[in-house]
Parts: structure tokens; sequence; C-alpha cells
């Protein structure tokens, strides 16, 4: 299956340890997931930008079985809702505090990116948080 070009920078800059947002050359605000015209003004003079990394979890959750087809043999995982200081939102994986344990998570925690190996963004190309230790 062929990457959408849409999503072509986003998953090069994963695999080289990036988290890029989109950027609107015309009102200067940020937007997620990638889009063709700026949410905000409509305007399809967007470009990339280096993300900060750093965010508040909202929302997640623990998947320890019932995965859907095509992620039973990635059980257990976290996915995640992280509103990026930058003021955009993405779904993400948790990195676990040990293996299989993600009990220090809470929603609200501040959570950071984490790079993974281009193996893992080749096959799951979703951008990777962990909890800010306190």
């Amino acid at each position: 299956m062929q990457t959408p070009k849409i999503v072509t920078e986003f998953r090069a800059g994963l695999s080289d340890g990036k988290l890029l947002v989109q950027l609107c050359k015309d009102c200067g605000k940020p937007n997620m997931w990638p889009r063709y015209a700026c949410p905000h003004c409509q305007s399809e003079n967007l470009d990339w930008q280096h993300s900060g990394g750093v965010g508040t979890l909202h929302s997640f959750c623990v998947l320890r079985q019932g995965a859907p087809e095509g992620f039973e043999e990635d059980l257990p995982y976290a996915i995640g809702v992280v509103k990026l200081d930058e003021g955009v939102q993405l779904a993400v994986r948790l990195v676990p505090s040990a293996p299989d344990d993600w009990s220090e998570y809470q929603c609200d925690d501040r959570v950071e990116f984490v790079a993974v190996s281009a193996d893992q963004i080749e096959k799951r190309p979703c951008a990777a948080f962990k909890r800010i230790a306190d």
C-alpha cells in the first residue's frame, strides 16, 4: 500500500526521530493531522515545522486483549491523545514505564516525544510519547 503524499513528510520525520506539525505560512497557525488547506484560514500555503515534542496527555487506553485485526502481535500497548504545547492534538503510542506497565500514567500528565526506530515507524507510523518524571 502506497503512503498518501500528504503524510509522507510527517512519516519521514518520525523515521528520522523528529516530530513535525503542519504550519500555515499565511496565518502562522499550526495544525495536525496533515491537511491540504489550513483549517483556520483555508490557505493551501502549508509547510512543516519541528515540534518541541512536549505536551499534555488528555486521554489514554491500555489494550491488553481484543486488539483490532492486524494489531494482535502488538499487545499489550497503550494509545493516547496528546495536546502539544504548540496547541495541536494528535493520537500517539505511549511508551511503558517498565515492560508492559503504564500504571504511572494519568490524564493531564506532561509527556514528551520519543524517537523510535525507523523499523517501528515503518510498521506503525505513529508518534511515541513517554511520561515526563515529576
